[in-house]
């Protein structure tokens, strides 16, 4: 009988290159479904980056998708998403410039390199050469999905009101008020809300029950087809699941965890019913931690921690959903040693020997695809897969080689985890930038999102 290794190198589809124009034709199989999940093994890996940039340009441009959605916070992405879909309204920025204050500009909190980087513009830059053509309602749009903005949001949903309902932004301004000695230190909140001090939940749920209320009134009066009323409506929520969530972690991390990725799978759901399938179909882009069913990781076994893939199967059901993961066995990234310090170009230690980046390295490929759907899998690999239990490595922001088994592994059924698995052995960090200049001209009135 043969064993592991020689199943799996029997299994793989070696890749081309990913400069190679064939490269994300080898995922078209996994097209068609309302959702794609990409996910990455690191935040600072570029072959991770252009991988996924290539199949969603290819899913963009040859299976009609029109979302991206992406590990950001919701104000970052939508300066990103008024530049590509080249959105009438409001300047591309983060709150206050009517008010004189200073620009925000989008992605500038700690972790700059993941979304400020050579990758990412290359990516967004064709997106809005391919937008400029199209149609407004067949535009591929770019969201962000994540729940770390409270402050950005907060101001957001102000400045909205202010312009469609003075006095409605007036009373949101008032209830904000709660949370508005911590909008740009949110942790403090959750400090607060266990020492007694503070519980802003009321508040936040109001602002977010009133603006729904009178969703019919202020769409009436939303000349941009309901953008500006999507994106008032998604504020509020981010601030309303930002304040469960700060609470939340200071006294379980599983739950604020699931609570993080609940958001992420509602906001995604919110996308849906806006811009609905099948005329509309999202790739999601995020960890594979994020996007790896975590009932098949330690994560769901061990923890009872959720994620944006395993909601996704259970809610969207799992033949409208793919679920694609990026490996390595070793290389560079970029990456911090703890929160808030600076970024490092550090070494990445070679694969555990009992891990799948390990048994993918093994297989002397380069790099590679497994498909690991059901239907496409070798029935005596599934056996072999079902009874390896192996370690996975998850690199994000922060990076610890010196502790990696206990801070980077977790344990994982590969097969059950991913639809399918993309290697490659040897990888290099992710092109940080600061400073980006567009390639295409902006409009009147318009903001380079990156920094101009």
């Amino acid at each position: 009988m043969a064993d592991l290794q020689e199943l799996f190198n029997t299994a793989i589809e070696p890749l081309p290159s990913i400069d190679d124009k064939s490269f994300a034709s080898h995922f078209d199989s996994f097209a068609g479904k309302q959702v794609v999940l990409l996910g990455d093994g690191s935040h600072g890996t570029s072959e991770f980056y252009r991988a996924r940039a290539e199949i969603t340009k290819r899913f963009i441009e040859y299976h009609g998708y029109t979302m991206v959605a992406v590990e950001a916070d919701w104000p970052d992405a939508e300066a990103v998403d008024r530049y590509v879909r080249m959105r009438p309204g409001p300047r591309a920025n983060i709150g206050g410039v009517a008010r004189g204050q200073e620009r925000h500009e989008p992605f500038k909190r700690f972790p700059t390199w993941m979304w400020r980087n050579r990758e990412m513009q290359d990516l967004v830059e064709w997106m809005r050469e391919w937008n400029k053509d199209k149609p407004e309602e067949r535009r591929a749009g770019f969201y962000g999905l994540d729940l770390y903005s409270m402050g950005s949001s907060m101001r957001a949903v102000i400045e909205y009101l202010d312009r469609v309902d003075p006095a409605a932004g007036k009373e949101a301004r008032k209830l904000y008020g709660c949370l508005n000695p911590w909008a740009e230190d949110p942790a403090a909140y959750g400090l607060a809300h266990i020492q007694g001090m503070r519980d802003c939940e009321a508040q936040v749920i109001q602002i977010l029950r009133d603006l729904l209320n009178n969703r019919l009134e202020y769409m009436q009066n939303d000349i941009f087809d309901g953008e500006e009323f999507l994106s008032s409506k998604q504020n509020a929520f981010l601030v309303r699941d930002a304040e469960e969530y700060y609470k939340a972690m200071y006294w379980s991390s599983a739950s604020s965890w699931s609570l993080r990725d609940t958001h992420m799978f509602e906001t995604l759901a919110r996308l849906l019913e806006h811009r609905p399938p099948p005329v509309h179909k999202a790739v999601v882009w995020a960890h594979n931690s994020h996007v790896g069913d975590a009932r098949f990781t330690s994560m769901g076994s061990h923890r009872n921690e959720v994620n944006i893939g395993q909601l996704c199967r259970e809610r969207l059901g799992p033949g409208n959903v793919s679920i694609l993961g990026c490996c390595t066995h070793t290389g560079t990234v970029a990456a911090a040693h703890e929160w808030d310090e600076d970024m490092e170009v550090m070494k990445v230690r070679p694969s555990r020997n009992d891990s799948w980046e390990r048994l993918a390295h093994d297989t002397g490929v380069e790099s590679f695809f497994l498909d690991l759907r059901r239907d496409r899998l070798d029935p005596a690999l599934r056996d072999a897969l079902l009874k390896e239990n192996r370690l996975e490595r998850f690199i994000g922001v922060i990076y610890r080689p010196e502790t990696e088994k206990v801070s980077h592994y977790s344990q994982a059924f590969l097969h059950k985890q991913f639809d399918g698995f993309i290697f490659f052995d040897r990888t290099e960090a992710v092109n940080s930038l600061e400073t980006i200049q567009p390639a295409t001209a902006l409009g009147k009135e318009e903001t380079y999102p990156f920094g101009l």
